[in-house]
């Protein structure tokens, strides 16, 4: 049996809102986030779910509690929390500002100091992008590409051995892990240069397979539009 899975961005964070790097470290929901995540929440009240899951990340926990509650033809019970889709790792750039975590990975990725993070994938590729994160990291703590890969090859695992007798399930994830999914999953990507950033409360859509394989068939869908 075939699982349909609806995939949703968490709602924006007070992070998010200062333009800080956000993956394992966590902020709160902002009154806009919350707000955002009703509609997204009210679109999807009448679709049924066999269960729901989250990354174990605050925001998510906090995201998914809202899908749940506003649901009226599911019955789910307690949420499990699923490391492996948590955020992309950025070690010591947590809490720093965007725009100058990106100009330290341009610089490590020898395209010069830009700020502008699709132009610097689109030059050097998103493997050397992950490379060049854990490089500019004065730690060297950052996810790079084969580790990142990995723990997307297991979270698919680990969400193929929980679905098994569910039909459609929500999990709710992160913008940066959701989006390097689609690269890989999804086959209006190359596999190799940058997609546009899902938005906060979107929902991108994919089906995993009896055999464990996975696709992407739904990518950033404002959900009223699903």
């Amino acid at each position: 049996m075939a699982t349909e899975i609806y995939i949703v961005r968490h709602g924006e964070t007070m992070f998010n809102q200062l333009n800080k790097v956000q993956g394992w470290c966590d902020s709160p929901l902002t009154v806009k986030g919350i707000n955002d995540l009703k509609v997204t929440a009210n679109a999807l009240s009448q679709v049924h779910f066999d269960n729901m899951y989250s990354s174990d990340l605050k925001r998510a926990i906090d995201t998914v509690h809202l899908m749940k509650d506003a649901n009226q033809v599911s019955e789910i019970g307690k949420i499990k929390k699923l490391p492996e889709f948590r955020e992309v790792f950025f070690g010591s750039f947590e809490g720093d500002d965007i725009e100058e975590t990106w100009k330290e990975v341009a610089l490590a990725a020898g395209v010069g100091p830009q700020t502008d993070v699709t132009k610097i994938i689109n030059q050097v590729g998103i493997y050397e992008f992950r490379e060049a994160t854990k490089k500019a990291d004065p730690r060297h703590l950052a996810e790079n590409k084969k580790e990142l890969d990995e723990r997307m090859v297991r979270a698919i695992n680990v969400l193929h051995e929980l679905t098994k007798n569910e039909k459609r399930i929500l999990i709710v994830s992160h913008g940066d892990f959701i989006k390097t999914l689609a690269i890989k999953y999804w086959n209006q990507s190359d596999g190799l240069h940058d997609i546009v950033f899902p938005n906060n409360g979107s929902v991108t859509r994919g089906i995993l397979r009896d055999n464990g394989n996975f696709e992407i068939v739904d990518y950033n869908v404002n959900a009223e539009d699903m």
